[in-house]
């Protein structure tokens, strides 16, 4: 009895899932759906043990969106019944829309259609026809996964109903909070609510309120609200914890065998002021009459190994979340700020990218190495350019031995840029907000961080080693996630195109325009005082960004292959990609490998989908930054340009402080304002005043909302 249990439990273990492929090809060939027992039949499958993977990867594949199951039983893919698969965009004003997996334009959701939907959820939908205003407006036939498990907002109370307002203004449903499940909190106290029922077209989704946070809103809460709102993970679970505190502080000698020694080498790590984990460090010198360049990258995958705790908590935090005061790292500390983290005068293990470059800026070869390596130097982005341009004599006499190693790397560096140039690189000078906080957490100033020649000569490096690391694991052939970014999308090609048109300028390329084409504008407009604007609306018409299994190149850049590997500290893909490294250099071969085309798919749309959400938790806590520090302004007059046009009103960005509001259309001059979004303008009938994107106005703060984190001005005429 006890031999055939081991046996039963082996043979369970070896059972393979079914294949995606093999299920959906039966059921395209079938020409109807199917019922699970037919499939099963199918594909061979006969015992119980069988059955149960079958019926788990059909779960898997109608959660995908691959196949749907009817009232009757029966499995049919989704493409053969003229349905989509996609993630909903909810909108405040009630409507939304679906963003499909296969791509092509939105699916416009009619305010009744999202009745029962909330932003993020995973629906089935089919087209249903085209609006007046040319969207393709779609029907919900099934919700695959819901994407609130909680919401965060202000409880209120009114006429005995209590209810949350959700603090995300794309969650447009209020959550009804049944009579006993207030847990204490009273009428306007910011608060937590887990979802016990979801919404359907008949009633608002229901939820019982779990924490409260406080009255008022405060800097902390900001964060904290941003961070229960997005849904970060900010807590470490007990088995990371315990992974986690097996390490120690320093490099041990067995880690080091096998290793190059670079302990020799003068390694500079250069980040902002502010940093505490250094995923990068770089060192170079003249070869004959070109250049040898190392960049070491932090060896995160040597202490993270497939499959622990701590990978699985990376994978699920894809990256680490940096707020303007507090950061939510990918990796607890242990190894992000400490064993990882490059650090000055102390050992440190790294994956190293060797490029040999010649006279023209040209990569001759390159390779990739496990190393050791001991920085010279924790330098800044502002300290290392001020001696650059020697403008500290002092800060040059502290460094003075690391000098000449610096000024060859910044001979490098433009080495590089200009060939990079040449070819065709978009230079958007993006411009950040740095806050200056008093101790309280209060707002004192804002200022604009603008990029020096440091951060483009590390820039350049990394550039050069993601290539590297692209093309090497391509031609490996070995599962990886690339870096892609597509071309623009005809629509918003032809919108730019009228766009500019107005301000007299033209985007070359015709229908299909490459990187060069935009670069060639961005040089054209590089002295305009409009320039901000203008590389704002470029930046609107190319496609964001994503991580792929496929390589399909990167637009923005130029590059017909690329990888991230250079950031493995706080960016989940950077990870996988040093374990495909290392196991080329292990091993030689691509067999083998812990993961397929599937699983880098797979991880790769959702690293895609974390680093989206960070995006939009740091946009949502900079804004309440922002507001908060405004609501002292009201009454100030500040000098702006219009950065918005819709249909009810004006965006105005303030110079400098790069703080945004709106000029309401009711708070214009006396007029019937007709919208024109092609032209980006609104166009007085009687007066025929045109406010457009890009003019420079004057406004006056009338109102600040830090709950709402919303900002009014008004127009003041000259």
């Amino acid at each position: 009895m006890k031999r055939t249990t081991k046996q039963n439990r082996r043979r369970r273990k070896q059972d393979p899932m079914p294949d995606k492929q093999r299920i959906l090809d039966f059921l395209a060939q079938s020409g109807k759906p199917r019922r699970i027992d037919r499939i099963a039949e199918a594909l061979g499958i006969t015992d119980d043990a069988g059955g149960r993977l079958l019926e788990k990867q059909l779960r898997a594949m109608q959660q995908e969106g691959l196949v749907i199951r009817n009232r009757r039983g029966g499995y049919g893919p989704v493409d053969k019944m003229d349905l989509l698969s996609g993630t909903v965009t909810g909108h405040p004003d009630g409507y939304g829309f679906m963003k499909a997996d296969a791509g092509g334009s939105d699916l416009y959701l009619s305010p009744r259609e999202m009745k029962s939907l909330m932003h993020g959820d995973r629906i089935l939908a089919q087209v249903t026809g085209v609006d007046r205003r040319g969207r393709r407006e779609g029907a919900v036939v099934e919700v695959l996964e819901r994407a609130n498990r909680q919401v965060v907002g202000r409880y209120l109370r009114e006429g005995g109903i209590g209810f949350v307002v959700p603090d995300n203004k794309r969650l447009h449903l209020d959550v009804l909070i049944p009579a006993g499940s207030e847990v204490g909190a009273k009428s306007g106290q910011y608060v937590v609510a887990e979802i016990v029922r979801p919404p359907d077209r008949h009633t608002p989704p229901a939820g019982r309120i779990t924490s409260i946070l406080g009255d008022h809103m405060t800097a902390d809460m900001a964060a904290t609200i941003a961070m229960l709102t997005f849904d970060l993970p900010y807590e470490w679970p007990p088995a990371v914890l315990r992974e986690a505190g097996r390490f120690g502080r320093r490099v041990i000698a067995v880690d080091q065998k096998g290793r190059e020694d670079l302990r020799n080498l003068p390694f500079i790590t250069i980040d902002g002021e502010d940093a505490r984990d250094f995923d990068d460090a770089v060192y170079c010198e003249r070869q004959g009459k070109g250049w040898r360049l190392l960049v070491a990258i932090a060896d995160v995958s040597h202490y993270v190994r497939a499959g622990s705790a701590l990978d699985r908590e990376a994978a699920l935090r894809g990256n680490s979340v940096y707020f303007p005061r507090r950061a939510i790292p990918m990796l607890p500390e242990i190894l992000s700020n400490e064993l990882c983290s490059l650090n000055p005068a102390v050992d440190r293990l790294c994956m190293v990218c060797e490029l040999n470059i010649n006279s023209q800026g040209g990569t001759r070869r390159y390779r990739f190495f496990e190393g050791v390596i001991r920085s010279a130097a924790r330098m800044t982005y502002n300290g290392v350019a001020a001696i650059l341009a020697g403008e500290n004599a002092s800060l040059r006499k502290a460094y003075k031995p690391l000098v000449p190693h610096l000024e060859n790397l910044y001979t490098l560096y433009r080495l590089l840029h200009r060939r990079r140039k040449a070819n065709a690189l978009i230079d958007f000078e993006s411009t950040e907000s740095w806050f200056e906080f008093a101790d309280d957490g209060r707002v004192l100033r804002i200022h604009a961080l603008e990029r020096n020649d440091a951060h483009r000569m590390i820039e350049e490096f990394m550039l050069a080693a993601n290539i590297a690391a692209g093309e090497f694991l391509e031609a490996q052939g070995i599962p990886c996630l690339y870096r892609v970014h597509d071309t623009p999308a005809e629509e918003k090609l032809d919108d730019l195109r009228t766009f500019l048109g107005e301000l007299g300028l033209q985007l070359g390329g015709g229908d299909q325009p490459q990187a060069r084409d935009y670069a060639r504008l961005i040089d054209r407009i590089r002295d305009r005082e409009d320039r901000h604007l203008i590389e704002t609306v470029l930046l609107r018409s190319l496609p964001l960004a994503v991580y792929r299994a496929v390589n399909v190149g990167h637009f923005g850049l130029g590059f017909p292959v690329y990888a991230h590997f250079t950031s493995p500290i706080r960016r989940y893909p950077d990870l996988l990609i040093h374990r495909a490294i290392r196991h080329l250099l292990r091993r030689a071969t691509a067999g083998g490998f812990n993961y397929s085309r599937d699983d880098m798919e797979r991880y790769g749309k959702h690293c895609s989908m974390t680093e989206r959400r960070a995006d939009e938790a740091t946009r949502e806590i900079v804004r309440w930054y922002k507001c908060d520090y405004m609501r002292e302004k009201v009454g100030e007059v500040f000098n702006g340009v219009i950065s918005g046009v819709t249909s009810f009103g004006l965006f105005v960005e303030l110079n400098d402080i790069f703080v945004e509001g709106l000029v309401h259309v009711t708070a214009l001059p006396i007029d019937y304002y007709h919208f024109d979004p092609i032209r980006h303008r609104l166009r007085g009938e009687r007066s025929g005043r045109n406010y457009r994107l890009a003019n420079r106005v004057r406004v006056k703060v009338t109102r600040v909302d830090v709950d709402d984190k919303k900002i009014d001005f008004e127009l003041v005429e000259d």
